[in-house]
């Protein structure tokens, strides 16, 4: 059986965990939280999670793991068969980690752990989720879903990258980038029915205040 090693706080595990769910696929979750310990180095090479480990061995990095999930364990389909159709599906989820995720990421230590972010950084970070917004509402179709009718893993980026893209651009900018972003809303509140996204908010939740006090503890 597949395992997912991982914690419930952290949004890569949760694109995975989402995956697996929308999937059908059977699977254990394995909580464990990065580290650079030898024997989870040996795991995940970077010490980060997710990582899955399957009959032949471990896998790491999120987007390389939802593309094995697709091409070898069936269930519901998260990419599109048309290879065009194919490539827009990793184009957007793509331009959501480089230029919405990761941006907002640089940020994070100010806004959910009680540090200091360099006031460089932050003004890289306002200018990049601007741009990174823009060309989202170019490319993205939110009809209702982020490349349009289905599910797809662009839709598991964003649902786990943009909320908390919005609390940075909020607290630290005072910009309010569900506005900029026409149908994003509206698919945070389709997702809100998903049993599968609900549970997993559940268990995010339930972790949360005991993942940031330990994160503040050891800052």
């Amino acid at each position: 059986m597949l395992k997912l090693h991982g914690f419930a706080v952290s949004n890569y595990f949760n694109m995975v965990k989402l995956a697996l769910l929308e999937k059908g696929l059977a699977f254990e979750v394995h909580t464990v939280h990065p580290s650079q310990d030898e024997n989870f180095l040996a795991l995940s090479p970077r010490g980060k999670v997710p990582c899955l480990e399957t009959e032949h061995g471990f896998i790491n990095e999120t987007n390389v793991i939802l593309e094995y999930l697709e091409e070898t364990q069936g269930g519901k389909p998260l990419l599109p068969q048309d290879p065009f159709a194919r490539a827009r599906v990793r184009a957007l989820t793509k331009e959501i980690e480089l230029y919405i995720e990761l941006p907002a990421r640089s940020c994070y230590p100010e806004v959910f752990f009680g540090g200091q972010v360099d006031q460089a950084i932050k003004d890289k970070a306002r200018a990049e989720l601007l741009l990174g917004v823009a060309a989202l509402k170019r490319h993205a179709s939110f009809a209702p879903y982020v490349a349009g009718s289905e599910l797809s893993i662009a839709d598991l980026m964003f649902l786990y990258s943009f909320d908390l893209a919005c609390t940075v651009a909020k607290k630290l900018f005072d910009l309010d980038l569900m506005a900029e972003l026409p149908g994003a809303r509206e698919l945070f509140g389709l997702m809100a029915q998903n049993p599968n996204f609900k549970q997993i908010e559940a268990d995010k939740n339930a972790e949360m205040a005991a993942f940031i006090a330990a994160a503040k503890a050891k800052r």
